[in-house]
């Protein structure tokens, strides 16, 4: 995730994508082509013998429809209850630390310091570490990933709490949402007043984001 809260609310979403995901934790040296994002990755998950990762149980979801316009994972109706009225900035999924996780949004509420991102791990999935399996390899790993719980199921899809420390009380929350039991999406709320407030908003997108995908 995003080092300074700064970077993530000037508008230019720089939540590390490195820092919370675990891709760049198992990326040893270069560069990986990305797959088509679309395709299904056959690389077993670093997590897959972890008893504690949660499993889909749920039809797994494709995402494949929204890896070019990731902004269209949360409805308008849904952004305008949480007061994001502009725009969101869509980034493809790159090879970049920023970007390698997969495409992703950012929304922000200018003036205010508040921000919402949600990322489509399929970067993740791609190098053999996506969905939920890939978070906990790193956690367990402890170098980038030191805060780890599990959260109420979204839209029946397991999801946990995870990032670099534990900032919920601090208004950051970031939760991972697994759609299958390799790809994961991921919603960051930033510079809201408290954990209520920050994994409400996180929440709510991420739900949203579900609904979207089971329509698709």
């Amino acid at each position: 995730m995003r080092v300074t809260r700064n970077a993530l609310l000037a508008g230019a979403f720089s939540i590390s994508a490195c820092v919370l995901l675990a891709a760049c934790t198992s990326t040893t040296g270069g560069e990986a082509s990305p797959a088509p994002a679309t395709s299904d990755s056959t690389a077993p998950s670093s997590g897959a013998a972890d008893p504690d990762v949660p499993k889909v149980t749920a039809p797994p979801l494709d995402a494949g429809k929204y890896t070019t316009d990731t902004c269209a994972l949360v409805p308008q109706d849904v952004l305008g209850s949480l007061r994001y009225t502009d725009a969101g900035e869509f980034r493809p999924q790159g090879t970049s630390s920023d970007t390698a996780a997969g495409p992703s949004c950012g929304w922000t509420i200018h003036g205010e310091g508040m921000g919402l991102q949600v990322i489509l791990g399929t970067g993740n999935r791609e190098k053999g570490v996506g969905g939920l399996a890939g978070f906990y390899a790193a956690y367990r790993d402890g170098k980038l990933i030191k805060f780890l719980e599990p959260a109420p199921a979204t839209e029946g899809y397991p999801t946990i709490y995870v990032d670099i420390s534990d900032r919920r009380a601090d208004g950051s929350c970031a939760i991972a949402v697994g759609v299958a039991d390799d790809l994961a999406i991921d919603v960051q709320a930033e510079g809201y007043q408290g954990q209520d407030d920050s994994c409400g908003a996180a929440t709510q997108a991420a739900a949203a984001a579900i609904k979207t995908l089971k329509g698709a």
